[in-house]
């Protein structure tokens, strides 16, 4: 499946804050991403249409399947390009930075070359 980068950081945010606090909302997203509460909306309308999320009556935002696989992908891709960075010698927010961009665009062949060979 074919994703927007914005909608893959939506995604790997839900996944993070899930990790930390359990339950996710739209406003712990607002707070974490420093977006505004209409972007945030239309972002988790889109996401519920395209069956990446569910949201329970009392406003809880819940990963689909699908929504999972592609969080933890993205996820995985931050962690790792950003220990790799920062084993070439990058200061960590820098390699965070650029691992965020990098995770977005990074072919799934160049991925694995990566994984394979770093001693992470």
């Amino acid at each position: 499946m074919s994703m927007r980068e914005s909608g893959e950081m939506y995604l790997e945010t839900i996944l993070v804050l899930s990790k930390k606090n359990n339950t996710v909302r739209a406003i712990d997203i607002v707070e974490y991403m420093g977006f505004s509460k209409p972007a945030v909306s239309r972002a988790m309308s889109k996401l519920r249409d395209a069956k990446m999320i569910l949201t329970d009556k009392d406003g809880y935002i819940a990963l689909t399947g699908t929504g999972r696989e592609i969080a933890e992908k993205i996820y995985e891709r931050h962690t790792l390009l950003t220990k790799w960075l920062m084993q070439l010698g990058v200061d960590e927010e820098t390699a965070s930075a650029d691992a965020c961009r990098m995770e977005h665009v990074i072919s799934d062949e160049t991925f694995a070359a990566i994984k394979k060979t770093c001693k992470i």
